[in-house]
This record gives structure tokens, C-alpha cells and sequence, in this order.
């Protein structure tokens, strides 16, 4: 008797509704304007008002979206963390001989390209309210977590094959990069209006991962 394998269908997934296709894109549309106040303004000037009057639309009806300043924010900061994310994922199939230290200097690379293109969100690191809603966005401290550990076994790797100072802690070493993210170096030299952003980068790269001393 011959047994034959019988397949599951495919599920497709169901089709959304005109509405909540329109629903997603106006989520779309806010969360794109707040990244680009964000980055601009900060946390503290940007209002829910003006976010309204970019994306077009009542602040009763943003508020349908998202009921508080802070959770536009951390709307945002999910947005970041999807594209980090996606980034790791190129990066984990560099190819093979690819050292963890290139991989972790590939990542400070992209994080002060993303703040230089204007569309890093500024958040103050001293808000109760704000770090609540962080903290209680499932869909954000997951990617933190997933961003963190990534990052943790390069700099664990680096540290064994001696490309990083074994000596500080890994926990200090990914701070340092997170801190790119929000280094206030980068506008300080784009505003001089004498390096171009490769070169800013280039700069703050070296001194990250190769100190000031003179070698």
C-alpha cells in the first residue's frame, strides 16, 4: 500500500475591509509625521496638534489612533526598532569570515546615518510618562530585547577574538552604541557646515571604536 502525504491547504489571510485598509494607512500617516517631529523638534516641543495638522486630520480623530502624546512616541520608536531589526537581519547573512566587530561598526554606521537623515525620533531620557508607555509597548521592549541580545554576542565575540577591550563590561559597550543614536556630535559637526555626513561619520566611528589616543 503506498501512503500518500497529504498536504494542509494554504491558508490565505483574509482580505481587510476598505475601512481598515484606511484605518492602517492613517496610522501610517501619523506615525511618519511623528518620526519627523520627533527628529526635528524633540519629544518636549513637538504637540499633538501640530501632528494632527500634518497628517491632515482632527486631534479627536488622532486621538482614535493613539490616545496620548507618549504613545505617538512610542509608536515611533517601534518604527525605528522594526527597521534596526531589519537591518540585523542583512547583516546576519553577511558572508562567511564576516568578524562580529565589522557587523557591530556596520550598526553604529547606520544608526548616525538615520539620525543625520533627519529620521531619528529625539526622546528625553528624563520622562516618567514616557518611559511607562515604553516600557508597557509589548511590540517595543520586545525589539529592544531582540535588538540588545544581537548586538550583546557580537560584542561578546569581539571581546573574545580581542577586537574590543576585553575589559569593560558588554553592558557599557552596548550603551555606547545605543548612544549613537542620540549623539549630539553629529549635529554639532553637520552644523559647522565643514564635513559632509560621510565624513562625520567616519570621524565618530573612530573615535567610538578607536578612542582619541594617538596610536
Amino acid at each position: 500500500m503506498v501512503s500518500v502525504a497529504l498536504k494542509a491547504p494554504i491558508e490565505t489571510p483574509p482580505k481587510r475591509s476598505f475601512r481598515a485598509q484606511m484605518h492602517l494607512a492613517r496610522e501610517d500617516a501619523i506615525v511618519s509625521a511623528v518620526n519627523r517631529l520627533l527628529a526635528e523638534k524633540g519629544f518636549d516641543a513637538m504637540t499633538v496638534d501640530e501632528v494632527a495638522a500634518e497628517v491632515g486630520i482632527a486631534k479627536a480623530s488622532l486621538y482614535k489612533h493613539f490616545p496620548s502624546k507618549e504613545d505617538l512616541a512610542a509608536a515611533a520608536m517601534v518604527r525605528v526598532m522594526d527597521r534596526a531589526r531589519a537591518f540585523l537581519d542583512q547583516l546576519q547573512d553577511a558572508p562567511a569570515g564576516t568578524r562580529p566587530i565589522d557587523q557591530l561598526k556596520a550598526v553604529a554606521r547606520w544608526t548616525m546615518e538615520v539620525q543625520l537623515a533627519g529620521e531619528m525620533p529625539s526622546l528625553p531620557s528624563e520622562n516618567s510618562t514616557l518611559r511607562t508607555a515604553l516600557t508597557t509597548n509589548k511590540a517595543y521592549v520586545d525589539g529592544l530585547m531582540d535588538v540588545s541580545d544581537r548586538l550583546g554576542a557580537w560584542i561578546t565575540a569581539s571581546q573574545a577574538d580581542g577586537s574590543l577591550n576585553r575589559t569593560l563590561p558588554p553592558i557599557a559597550v552596548l550603551y555606547t552604541l545605543f548612544a549613537r543614536a542620540c549623539d549630539p556630535v553629529l549635529g554639532f559637526l553637520k552644523g559647522s557646515g565643514q564635513y559632509t555626513n560621510e565624513q562625520i561619520i567616519d570621524m565618530v566611528l573612530s573615535t567610538c571604536f578607536d578612542g582619541l589616543q594617538s596610536r
